[in-house]
């Protein structure tokens, strides 16, 4: 019998530093998947990439520097977060509307492709406000960090996911 998965209890944390190169964007979203997949919190992945996609694509897109990926799990909280060299605020910092969460598997790949054919782009910040439980930025000596946050919506780990009904 394969042994029972559980909800990390051990804080970790990764990052990966990119180029300034769109082709990051999907290295840094298949990266991601990969440790939430490792550390089983499969159950996060499709909304912690969005996030990560649209972090990630503004610090490429609206900077001329390298970034860094940065993901964190602690106490039942993953923290998504990307750093650039510009120590510019995240535009636009207030959100009057925003939109609601992707529906479906169809919408949540279009909110993800690094590359649209078409005009359905710049959601960016509003996404991340609307799917996130929380986010925030803050600048640093060498530039600006903007985050955000998932809960864990899997049991506490005292419970083996395997032992779910």
């Amino acid at each position: 019998m394969p042994e029972a998965e559980t909800v990390p209890t051990t804080p970790w944390e990764y990052s990966l530093y990119i180029p300034h190169d769109l082709r990051a964007v999907t290295i840094c979203r298949r990266t991601l998947r990969l440790i939430l997949t490792m550390h089983g919190l499969l159950p996060l992945a499709e909304k912690a990439e969005l996030l990560a996609t649209e972090l990630i694509s503004n610090s490429v897109r609206h900077t001329k520097g390298p970034a860094a990926l940065r993901v964190r799990w602690s106490a039942g909280v993953l923290r998504i977060g990307a750093w650039d060299a510009d120590p510019e605020p995240p535009l636009p910092l207030v959100l009057p509307h925003p939109p609601q969460p992707p529906d479906s598997a169809a919408e949540l790949a279009k909110a993800t492709d690094p590359n649209p054919t078409d005009q359905d782009h710049g959601r960016g910040l509003s996404l991340v406000h609307a799917c996130a439980d929380l986010w925030g930025w803050h600048p640093q000596a060498t530039g600006k960090y903007v985050w955000c946050e998932l809960g864990s919506s899997q049991p506490a780990p005292s419970v083996p996911i395997s032992a779910r009904p």
